[in-house]
């Protein structure tokens, strides 16, 4: 074991890519995660999918074979209603799919008027028509929160774009930057880490993605270990200064590291 995963009390596990891949449990990662829990962990689910509400993912958890509690279930829409609901009379337009809306229930929902627009991954709904909305509003003065701004992620075995090149064209187009809350942003680890009740020391960060698993969260001092399946590349911890504290070749290998 590595000195510095020494003194653990909670695990930050990304989903897709690092315990699924689409609707593939990835091998190893059911015996894994109850391992875990048997050895008193606190476990939190976290991930930047934004067309989901914690329910559902853990329906989809509990499908494959892995038990879970939605309150264990920490996503870039719960982020970003946290963050919204620290502004009650702001007007926000929730841009998302699939039944994540019902994460900002209890906010003011106004398209017509928003003070933020709120982006999520609509994939082939992005269009050209919609992009320009979304701009239009923005250039009337509405602030953009990118729910996650990840390059590429892997689906049906093949890299696939992600949101974060539409949110760089609105970017360039209105020649201002997006906030973004999802992972890699520090108020989303914060925020995670808040759920999780521990702080960064204490608690370790395990994900396929280099930038937004791993260089995340180096940022507000968790501890990170790098599994090499999902959208992970050879050699991708290269990019990172410092070094993930270990990298293993999927969530199986993860109680023997921590044994």
């Amino acid at each position: 074991m590595m000195a510095t995963l020494t003194g653990l009390r909670g695990l930050m596990l990304d989903l897709d890519g690092t315990v699924y891949e689409d609707n593939r449990l990835i091998p190893g990662a059911a015996e894994a995660i109850a391992a875990l829990r048997e050895r008193g962990y606190r476990l939190r689910f976290v991930t930047n999918t934004t067309n989901k509400r914690r329910e559902t993912i853990r329906d989809k958890l509990h499908g494959l074979g892995i038990e879970s509690d939605a309150s264990e279930i920490f996503t870039a829409p719960v982020a970003a209603s946290l963050m919204l609901r620290r502004h009650p009379e702001a007007r926000c337009w929730v841009v998302t799919r699939g039944d994540s809306i019902q994460e900002f229930q209890g906010l003011r929902l106004d398209e017509d008027r928003p003070d933020f627009v709120v982006l999520g991954d609509l994939m082939e709904g992005f269009t050209f028509e919609l992009l320009n909305r979304v701009f239009r509003k923005l250039m009337d003065g509405a602030e953009l929160i990118a729910m996650q701004k990840n390059r590429y992620w892997m689906t049906r075995g093949k890299l696939t774009l992600d949101m974060g090149p539409f949110v760089g064209a609105l970017e360039f187009a209105t020649g201002r930057s997006a906030r973004v809350i999802g992972k890699p942003s520090q108020e989303f680890f914060h925020l995670a880490l808040s759920h999780l009740g521990l702080p960064p020391h204490q608690a370790v960060m395990v994900g396929d993605d280099w930038e937004s698993d791993i260089g995340g969260a180096q940022t507000v001092g968790l501890r990170t270990i790098l599994v090499q399946t999902g959208k992970y590349q050879p050699e991708d911890e290269k990019n990172l200064d410092p070094q993930p504290d270990d990298v293993i070749e999927g969530l199986g290998q993860l109680p023997e590291i921590l044994a």
